[in-house]
């Protein structure tokens, strides 16, 4: 099992390549910031560029995978559809291909006939990318049938900052980065398909580390795995628990509800940080620059949190569906409600979650809501708080 994430390892790094190159390349670049109006812009093309960046990466990761287990093909799951319809009209599914030249004639249709651009795409999807073998993993020794698995992709996570960009410097006091490219994230969950649990996941962030010399990006990766009784991740302890010393904090949406925004700022004495990415929020959490990121709404999908949620997992902590837990911890005997008790209501990989008229869109949308936690006392503290307030305001 630990093969297969060092694999996803490697792949998520050809895939940060390809998402700094894109950004590095000027004629990639101009095609990735272009809006297209009236006539030029199709309607069955709606993102033109964006979305096909956001594919390459998933298709890429999902052609390695199948070639290595066979068995995955049909479950490497993701955000974007591959059919495109170019301005001739033509349905293309977008595939990675054996060889640089076929690649570079199927995306050349794509992309109206730009052989350009074609040919600097398919050059860097088989250019091979060196990567030192993560020596921790290397010893993890995991029984687990891969053919029992799935894959969840989100080839960028936080496409609006990886478009915009910026982020360049230096970080405010509390570690987190508000806005710029540091927020864009490759996100790989792998998740058992018959419990729905997510067992391994890696977070890759292709700009982790601005170098002004040369004016170019370095990254960084984070990996979990939880399955049985292995939890073992490659997350360094920080040097002070900073959350601890001041007390509870969080990290929210900035399109988060007011009421909920509100009654956050009462659970945290007004310790609420904002940012972007649902990735990157849940990566504050692993890395402590918080002590939870929160949301009340369903507009989160299991391609957000699969990643992020294993590696939670093997810290100890979790992400449970934020209406499940407040049902559950309402409807028990008063100081009844714990860690036993946040297990079932932990966010599941394998189906939709049942919401009734969901739209295809909506489909595997995180419909509850969630808490994502590294300690469950923080996730049962706001849970027990969020009641009384409730219970106030209903009374």
């Amino acid at each position: 099992m630990a093969s297969l994430l060092q694999l996803l390892l490697h792949l998520s790094e050809k895939a940060a390549n390809l998402a700094r190159r894109i950004r590095a390349e000027k004629t990639l670049f101009d095609l990735l910031v272009e809006e297209k109006t009236g006539e030029q812009k199709n309607k069955n093309f709606v993102h033109d560029f964006k979305t096909l960046a956001d594919v390459l990466i998933q298709e890429l990761i999902r052609h390695e995978v199948s070639k290595q287990h066979p068995s995955l093909a049909d479950h490497v799951l993701g955000e974007e559809s591959n059919k495109f319809t170019n301005t001739l009209g033509e349905t293309i599914v977008v595939a990675v291909q054996d060889t640089e030249q076929q690649t570079c004639s199927l995306l050349t249709k794509v992309l109206d006939g730009n052989a350009e651009a074609a040919a600097i795409l398919a050059s860097i999807i088989h250019r091979e990318v060196a990567m030192t073998t993560d020596e921790l993993l290397a010893t993890v020794q995991i029984d687990l049938d891969v053919d029992s698995v799935g894959i969840w992709i989100d080839p960028i996570d936080g496409t609006s900052e990886y478009i915009h960009g910026g982020g360049e410097g230096p970080l405010p006091a509390d570690g987190i980065c508000p806005v710029g490219l540091p927020l864009a994230l490759v996100l790989i969950g792998v998740f058992d398909r018959a419990t729905g649990q997510p067992l391994m996941g890696l977070i890759n962030q292709p700009f982790a580390k601005y170098n002004k010399q040369d004016n170019s990006w370095a990254g960084q990766s984070l990996w979990g795995i939880s399955y049985k009784n292995t939890n073992i991740n490659n997350i360094e302890t920080p040097k002070s628990d900073a959350a601890d010393k001041k007390g509870m904090s969080v990290v929210m949406s900035r399109s988060e509800v007011p009421q909920f925004i509100s009654a956050m700022e009462m659970i945290t004495n007004n310790n609420v940080k904002y940012t972007g990415g649902a990735g990157y929020k849940v990566y504050c959490a692993i890395q402590q620059l918080v002590d939870a990121y929160v949301l009340s709404k369903g507009s989160t999908f299991k391609w957000d949190t699969c990643a992020p949620h294993s590696i939670l997992k093997s810290l100890g902590g979790g992400i449970i569906d934020l209406a499940k837990g407040l049902s559950g911890m309402k409807e028990s005997p008063e100081g009844s409600y714990g860690e036993a008790e946040l297990q079932s209501t932990q966010l599941a990989y394998n189906q939709p979650d049942d919401v009734k008229g969901a739209s295809p869109g909506q489909k595997w949308a995180n419909a509850g809501g969630m808490i994502a936690y590294r300690k469950p006392e923080v996730a049962l503290k706001i849970l027990s708080e969020l009641c009384v307030i409730k219970g106030s305001e209903e009374g």
